[in-house]
């Protein structure tokens, strides 16, 4: 299948590189954008390791927690050092990392904890070093995005998935069904079949009706009018 990335308008790719911008983007150029990405980092994209979070205007990747796990395993990242501070009540965790190759960096991770107790307190603690390990592993892995532990402080944002208009297993069980009985042409069939595990929801849905007018029992039904008529 021809690769969607050389169709983006100039305008979208501008967006994408000068401001991490992917609005504009339609929903399969978002998936095939999505899966480029993850390969070049080596992540597997099934596990969704990026999710889309839109603020400001703009549409862009995060970190989820199952890519600084895997970043960790692929780069060889260790933690190698924690250390902790609290200036007016906001708890301050200082992470530093270092890879397969040696190479070292550092980052910061902080929460509030002022008036918190108990069980309260222990995990405002807990998610204040969770920060610092990932912000340092997207960090030292050379990308400068958001880590899903940072995303509820930030105000008037919206959370959604990548893939939430990747086609379902249903669909494509009634696309693989129906092409078989359908009465298009041979290399259109070998074309949707090529394509179908690429097909958005919507698109899927316009396949499945477009199968479903062109099927052998229509074809028979008007052969039996066609011999009703005859008679």
């Amino acid at each position: 299948m021809e690769n969607q990335l050389v169709k983006i308008d100039p305008e979208i790719i501008s967006n994408l590189v000068l401001q991490g911008d992917i609005s504009k983007m339609n929903a399969q150029q978002r998936t095939n954008y999505y899966k480029q990405f993850c390969d070049s980092l080596g992540l597997n994209p099934l596990t969704q390791p990026f999710k889309i979070i839109k603020f400001n205007g703009k549409e862009t990747l995060y970190a989820t927690k199952d890519c600084t796990e895997q970043l960790r395993k692929i780069y060889g990242v260790s933690i190698s050092d924690l250390t902790s501070v609290t200036l007016n009540g906001v708890h301050i965790v200082t992470a530093k990392a270092q890879d397969k190759n040696g190479r070292t960096d550092a980052a910061t991770g902080a929460v509030t904890i002022e008036g918190l107790k108990g069980d309260m307190l222990a995990n405002a603690l807990m998610k204040a070093e969770t920060k610092a390990k990932r912000r340092v592993t997207l960090s030292i892995c050379g990308l400068g995005m958001l880590d899903e532990s940072e995303i509820e402080t930030i105000p008037n944002t919206q959370v959604y998935d990548v893939e939430e208009d990747k086609i379902k297993d249903t669909q494509l069980a009634m696309i693989d069904n129906l092409i078989h009985n359908s009465t298009i042409e041979d290399e259109m069939k070998a074309k949707i079949e090529n394509e179908m595990f690429e097909f958005t929801r919507a698109k899927a849905e316009k396949c499945i009706n477009y199968l479903k007018e062109n099927q052998q029992d229509n074809l028979n039904k008007q052969l039996d009018r066609a011999l009703d008529k005859d008679n």
